[in-house]
């Protein structure tokens, strides 16, 4: 990337997505720092970087994915690992007071965000950090970001990958996907709800539709019917349990497969209705109800990609987001749907930093901003966006 003023811009060098379940923040650690430059280097900017890459957790809700971090990249010149930090969006106001009281706005005086919590958090943050915020659209940070962080790879491995012969459990194994030649592609981006893109190119695309039962409903109803408290404990359940307890299969209203339409036995034909029954309802578990939540959201998802991928004549479906952290179980549902439903004519593909949006800035008074949203690195002055090599 080339640098139009030819300035090295003041450190620290981070920004974040705000989403309406999480925050997610990267962090650039400088690595080749400069003898001259620590010496300079102002205690406030120093504190920072200490207590950033020292810890993995902060306070009670704040997570660095360490097993994310990535190595020894460059960014305008500079050598240094991209750290990645989460925490919810209930604890925003948290982070926004922390800013205030350990002053950032002496360091800074605007920061790259993007997701809605940009919009809903901009007062907060001018009021009580006196920092501004500066705006990008999530959809185009997406499409930049995959693109990125596939180009880059992950710390000599691949980024992307898929599950081969999803059908056969025995045979179903991870592979690396290369990407070098993505467009068109289906791009379904599962957060607190879904978004769903057909991708052209980097700047060619449309948001095709979308469905309000996303990551957040499958917490929020396990919260209802488990009385878990975390997406982690809510996966940990539905890891347990057993959903055809709680689902009506197409065998139990057959007797079997349902020949005709190629329907197997297996295969979900109401989504929670064993529990019109007090029997059933008396028997399952808190884990098998959480499975049940995970499998219908999840084939909900499936369902309606695999619809906008065959009208639009695309292939290849890129799922990211934060659903699939940590969430092998709807990963493979959605490589199985996507390959039985379509006769193999459909891949599903996934990525190891699942896509979180974020954004990398520095200050100095309306000159570049370097964005990094879910890894996209591109230069912008106030004026326009300037492309990077």
């Amino acid at each position: 990337m080339k640098l139009t003023d030819g300035k090295r811009h003041s450190f620290p060098w981070f920004g974040m997505d705000i989403g309406g379940t999480l925050v997610k923040l990267v962090y650039f650690e400088p690595k080749d720092i400069t003898a001259e430059e620590e010496q300079e280097e102002v205690e406030n900017l120093k504190s920072i970087r200490k207590y950033l890459t020292s810890n993995t957790a902060y306070g009670k809700t704040g997570i660095r994915d360490v097993h994310l971090e990535l190595k020894n990249l460059t960014m305008c010149g500079r050598k240094g690992n991209l750290h990645f930090i989460r925490f919810p969006s209930c604890a925003m106001h948290r982070f926004i007071q922390m800013g205030s009281e350990k002053n950032f706005s002496s360091l800074h005086t605007t920061l790259c965000a993007t997701g809605g919590g940009a919009y809903k958090f901009e007062d907060d943050f001018r009021t009580i950090a006196d920092l501004q915020l500066h705006k990008l659209d999530e959809l185009d940070c997406l499409i930049r970001g995959l693109l990125y962080v596939d180009s880059v790879g992950f710390n000599g491995r691949p980024e992307c990958y898929y599950f081969d012969s999803p059908t056969d459990p025995e045979q179903c194994q991870k592979k690396p996907y290369c990407l070098d030649n993505p467009y068109p592609m289906l791009l379904v981006n599962i957060g607190s709800g879904v978004s769903i893109l057909a991708v052209y190119s980097k700047d060619n695309y449309k948001r095709v539709t979308g469905t309000s039962l996303g990551g957040g409903t499958f917490l929020g109803l396990c919260c209802l019917l488990t009385g878990c408290e975390t997406f982690e404990e809510a996966l940990e359940m539905a890891a347990k349990g057993d959903s055809t307890n709680v689902d009506k299969l197409v065998k139990d209203i057959y007797g079997g497969d349902y020949e005709r339409f190629s329907l197997q036995g297996t295969a979900v034909a109401s989504s929670f209705g064993h529990m019109m029954s007090k029997e059933k309802r008396d028997s399952i578990s808190k884990e098998d109800l959480a499975r049940a939540t995970l499998v219908t959201i999840t084939n909900n998802i499936g369902s309606i990609a695999r619809m906008c991928a065959l009208n639009e004549n695309i292939d290849r479906v890129l799922f990211v987001g934060n659903f699939l952290r940590i969430n092998m179980i709807s990963m493979k549902l959605l490589s199985y749907a996507m390959d039985y439903w379509s006769k193999g004519q459909l891949k599903a593909l996934f990525l190891e930093h699942e896509v979180r949006g974020r954004g990398v800035s520095w200050g100095g008074g309306g000159g570049k901003i370097l964005g990094l949203f879910n890894g996209s690195i591109y230069c912008e002055n106030t004026e326009g966006v300037v492309p990077s090599g």
